[in-house]
């Protein structure tokens, strides 16, 4: 018992020495904290110093590249004048011989204009042109099939001043003659409708002799390559009449009931062409003075040209739509058809001498305020496109019949040609009803809508369901009101609206459909020959160059029947235009940007870019690289490989142009993040030309210099149209 007893007295005291010895001293704190303090300052002298060694070595580094870099641009700088004048014999030399060789053409061209014998006026010579349209104007009594066979002659001589206006550059054909061209083209295309009308108006005379024995009505269909005129006139009066059906054209109308009993012929011209649109304030873009970027000087040169001092597209003929304000007043001149149902104002016969364009009003323009300021329903045709054509779309009134008299043919004439007949009106509704009716008694009443089917043209395509615009005569616009209950069977291609009266229609899609572009790729497909791949979000197209024409070679997976289009070689300028007559616009406008995201580049560098391509095409493929959105305004990115055919991602390399010179760049299609690093071990050039000449092959630049000028201008050309640079 007292043996444990002092046992727990022992591990008390045990137990009490034990935490009197853990806890530390005041003077072990304190040697604890000097210790501490130490080892932080030690700690931070470290850091200090690694700091110090990783910023002398990030200075060093930085000195070594800027005396490398120093040491290139002296290099480049020493060799500019050798390789600009080496790159002006291979490009400026090729594109000026192949503007000789264009002028050259249209001298011969107009030379053999004035030598053809076939009997057909030459459209840039007004004494010819004014007697020709004399003549038809005073010609009566023209049944439709020698209005439709005359027809052709005249759309000829309209595609002939349109493809003199796109053709030519604007200081060879002169504002003057510019003028005169689109005044005549205007002329022609009014008294092409109006010799329409007066041929409707003759056929009509003899409804009577030509009706139907099952429906006692007449409906008859007269058609060429061109045009298709489709009347029915009401001979009968049958007040359970609902509509006819053109088998032929497959076309369609419902016929309100108000106008069963009347002495009415409904009327459908279907011209594959648009001589509406170009009357439209929205079909050029609003004059405005061009922007010049802050801090960017407005006479800046490429490399290239600023030895030479001349400009990068001297040579290049300006197209219709980017000419500039003051030669847009002074080039285009309006004329109307007969779309009120009055008579046009007389041809105008010889040209008095001096300026062309006086005493005609021009083509109106919106400014830039009237364009953000459209009415909901009228169509911007700088956004909008017409495709397959008018449909003028007529109730008109059925003129008195021939009778035959003793065999004679009389039949009486009234003053003001073929008439329109008025519908919707308020009488026509009392008429038909048979009773008076109050102005309170015409609240909630409507005229019946106008039923309209038709079958959407075989040779355009529709991307989207087509809309329906209708033709405003008075502010000379089209419009979507008064159109309702639209239907599209894409797969039998059939289209059904209604509209509140007979109007002139056309069927409209977004003009922008294909921008920007996914991606693109130009590559050698031979001597002198080239293709050039498009992939929208639409579809895929190829186009092929060969020599000093191109064509559209592909388009996938579309319905429509192009073979008018696809296969047939011409110039960049007629495959723009008809590519984009059938909907496929891949050719961006002066103010496209307005309309679609733009990945904007400095003009003349982008130019510029344009033409290296074009140089090194015959051997080299150029594709679109995502970096191209990342090297900024004054830089563009493009990848490039030698030859053509498959192949894999390690064999393109991806170049920077600018405005002081060409690099190769480190970063990869499959980098993290864009960088503006040097590949390594190269060199800084005047040129892409020269750039990536220190990479190929001998072959591929041998076969530069033996490229024919005309197919680097057909390249160039197409690649200045399709603007892949900056909208991809």
């Amino acid at each position: 018992m007292i043996k444990k007893m002092k046992a727990r007295k022992s591990s008390k005291g045990t137990s009490a020495s034990s935490r009197k010895k853990g806890k530390p001293s005041k003077v072990e704190k304190q040697r604890l904290q000097k210790e501490e303090e130490e080892r932080r300052q030690r700690e931070e002298e470290e850091a200090r110093f690694l700091a110090e060694q990783i910023e002398a070595a990030r200075l060093e580094k930085e000195r070594l590249e800027r005396e490398e870099l120093e040491r290139l641009e002296a290099k480049q700088r020493e060799h500019r004048e050798e390789e600009l004048g080496e790159h002006r014999a291979l490009l400026e030399e090729k594109l000026e011989a192949a503007a000789r060789w264009k002028k050259d053409l249209r001298t011969r061209s107009k030379w053999d204009r004035y030598m053809l014998c076939d009997g057909s006026p030459d459209p840039t010579v007004p004494q010819e042109i004014n007697t020709f349209m004399s003549l038809w104007s005073d010609e009566s009594e023209e049944d439709v099939e020698s209005t439709l066979r005359r027809s052709c002659l005249v759309l000829s001589l309209i595609a002939e001043l349109e493809s003199l206006l796109a053709d030519t550059p604007r200081d060879e054909l002169g504002e003057a003659g510019a003028a005169e061209y689109t005044h005549t083209t205007r002329q022609l295309q009014a008294l092409l409708q109006r010799k329409f009308d007066d041929a409707t108006e003759l056929l009509l005379k003899s409804a009577a002799a030509l009706s139907d024995i099952d429906t006692g009505n007449m409906q008859k269909v007269v058609r060429n390559e061109t045009v298709s005129l489709c009347i029915w006139a009401n001979l009968n009066k049958n007040p359970r009449f609902r509509g006819h059906h053109f088998q032929e054209e497959e076309m369609a109308f419902d016929l309100p009931k108000p106008l069963a009993l009347s002495n009415i012929a409904v009327r459908i011209l279907h011209t594959d062409y648009d001589h509406l649109s170009c009357l439209s304030p929205t079909f050029l873009p609003p004059a405005k003075e061009p922007e010049v970027p802050e801090g960017e000087a407005r006479d800046w040169r490429p490399a290239e040209e600023e030895d030479d001092g001349k400009p990068a597209a001297e040579s290049d003929p300006a197209p219709m739509e980017e000419v500039t304000s003051e030669e847009r007043k002074s080039v285009l001149s309006a004329a109307t058809g007969r779309e009120d149902g009055n008579e046009p104002e007389e041809v105008e016969r010889e040209s008095p001498a001096g300026d062309p364009s006086e005493g005609r009003s021009p083509t109106p323009t919106l400014n830039e305020a009237e364009e953000e300021t459209l009415e909901a329903d009228v169509l911007d045709l700088r956004q909008f496109s017409s495709l397959g054509g008018v449909y003028y779309f007529d109730v008109l009134v059925l003129p008195p019949q021939r009778k035959q008299v003793n065999g004679w043919s009389m039949v009486q004439l009234l003053a003001g040609g073929l008439q329109k007949f008025p519908y919707p009106q308020e009488s026509l509704l009392s008429c038909s009803l048979g009773v008076s009716l109050q102005e309170k008694d015409m609240e909630g009443l409507r005229s019946p809508p106008v039923g309209v089917s038709i079958k959407v043209p075989h040779n355009v395509i529709f991307f989207e369901d087509p809309q329906v615009a209708r033709w405003d005569p008075e502010s000379l616009n089209w419009k979507t009101d008064g159109v309702m209950n639209v239907g599209y069977k894409a797969e039998a291609r059939e289209l059904t609206f209604s509209m509140d009266a007979f109007s002139t229609f056309t069927l409209v899609q977004e003009s922008h459909l294909h921008m920007p572009y996914e991606s693109w790729e130009l590559s050698p497909r031979g001597h002198n020959e080239a293709s050039l791949t498009i992939a929208t979000a639409c579809t895929d197209i190829r186009i092929e160059v060969k020599e000093e024409q191109c064509r559209l070679a592909a388009v996938s997976g579309v319905d429509a029947d192009l073979t008018h289009v696809t296969g047939r070689w011409t110039t960049p300028l007629r495959l723009k235009a008809e590519m984009r007559r059938v909907g496929l616009n891949v050719f961006p406008a002066e103010d496209s940007g307005k309309y679609v995201s733009v990945n904007k580049k400095n003009e003349q560098v982008e130019t510029m870019a344009y033409k290296e391509m074009a140089l090194l095409s015959p051997s080299f493929t150029f594709a679109w690289s995502k970096w191209n959105h990342s090297c900024g305004h004054e830089q563009i990115v493009v990848k490039v490989r030698e030859g053509s055919g498959s192949c894999s991602e390690d064999d393109w390399s991806l170049y920077m142009l600018s405005p002081q010179r060409t690099q190769r760049l480190k970063v990869s299609e499959s980098s993290e993040r864009f960088s503006a690093e040097l590949y390594e071990g190269s060199e800084f050039h005047s040129s892409l030309y020269h750039m990536v000449r220190d990479y190929c092959s001998p072959e591929a630049t041998a076969r530069l210099p033996s490229s024919h000028p005309l197919f680097i201008a057909c390249v160039y050309e197409l690649l200045s149209a399709t603007r892949l640079l900056s909208f991809s």
